[in-house]
């Protein structure tokens, strides 16, 4: 862009200092590394699949349906621990426990030992809907498992183990570089 002849230039923000660039996967175990990737996502999105469409059924959301089945296994949570159990920031499952108390769905509770503590408990509502959802990815998911031996158990939780916390470090580090810790 010029104005009376002269160049305007715009600075932009970096985000990130250099573009991230994966190491090389060595050719004899990329078909193998593709075939995982591509089971891992199938998993993912095919559990996703699954929970949406049985949320839509009873009117709920994904994530309602995922805290609904949680406290129906568990039991009661609290806000933090129902957060690392799903996977999801406090404030995102602040919002989802403020929608389902406003439809009767769950209730918040202080803890009688330690008042600071609120615990969130399903309703008779909650848990009449969780009941009567038979089927969730997580009963997809054990049943599928329970092909495999112990020892081959033993090992995928090795595995998957090292996996997760390889993803979360490497989550951690991006984020930490970008200056976008939440």
């Amino acid at each position: 862009m010029t104005e009376a002849g002269s160049t305007l230039l715009f600075r932009t923000r970096n985000i990130s200092p250099e573009p991230r660039v994966p190491p090389a996967i060595p050719t004899d175990f990329k078909p193998e590394v593709d075939q995982i990737v591509e089971a891992i996502l199938y998993l993912y999105t095919e559990s996703r699949r699954l929970t949406k469409e049985l949320a839509r059924s009873v009117d709920l959301t994904g994530p309602q349906l995922t805290v609904l089945k949680m406290l129906e296994g568990v039991g009661d949570l609290s806000l933090s621990e129902l957060s690392e159990r799903i996977r999801a920031q406090n404030s995102t499952v602040t919002g989802i426990i403020d929608r389902m108390e406003r439809e009767n769905l769950v209730v918040r509770a202080r803890s009688s030992e330690d008042k600071r503590v609120v615990f969130i408990k399903l309703t008779e509502k909650g848990e009449r809907i969780a009941r009567g959802i038979a089927v969730e990815p997580m009963v997809v998911l054990r049943d599928a498992l329970s092909a495999l031996s112990a020892g081959e158990m033993r090992d995928l939780l090795k595995i998957l183990t090292k996996i997760a916390r390889r993803v979360q470090s490497i989550v951690q580090r991006e984020a930490g570089g970008n200056g976008n810790k939440e």
